[in-house]
């Protein structure tokens, strides 16, 4: 499991979670600490917290870190479930990720990872930041599609 948060500013530093299952408990001490401490460093206490409708991120304990924890934060019950098209990492910054990793070099679950890893510090800020300043697009023609995907 690979986690990355983007912002208008950047992305957060990446997060590999290779063992085991990700759950709640595991989803708040491993990726949500470094989403609060990212925020913060780079936004102060002006900043809201967005995540997609995955189980861990779900789960009403998570939920409630989530509201104890982030300046601001839109809940499960706020945000549109299946919404790929109001998530920059997946409507652009996953593929630049993917399109940079050298394929050729995957083996197996270790040269993977180190793919992954050396492969991240090469996405391009100009995606990142386009990704992003969409959203408020995306967000618009998704509302005016009566929240079906955007094509």
């Amino acid at each position: 499991m690979v986690w990355l948060g983007a912002c208008s500013k950047g992305v957060t530093p990446l997060v590999i979670l290779d063992e085991g299952t990700v759950d709640h408990a595991v989803y708040i001490e491993k990726v949500l600490l470094v989403a609060l401490k990212y925020g913060n460093q780079v936004f102060g206490s002006d900043w809201v917290f967005q995540q997609d409708g995955a189980k861990p991120h779900s789960h009403h304990l998570t939920q409630q870190w989530c509201r104890d924890n982030f300046p601001s934060f839109i809940s499960k019950d706020c945000w549109p479930p299946n919404s790929p098209n109001l998530n920059p990492l997946d409507y652009s910054i996953w593929d630049e990720l993917v399109n940079i990793i050298n394929w050729n070099k995957v083996q197996s679950k270790t040269t993977l990872i180190q793919q992954i890893k050396s492969s991240f510090k090469n996405i391009r800020e100009s995606v990142v930041f386009e990704s992003c300043a969409s959203f408020t697009n995306r967000l618009y023609h998704l509302c005016q599609n009566d929240g079906n995907y955007l094509r």
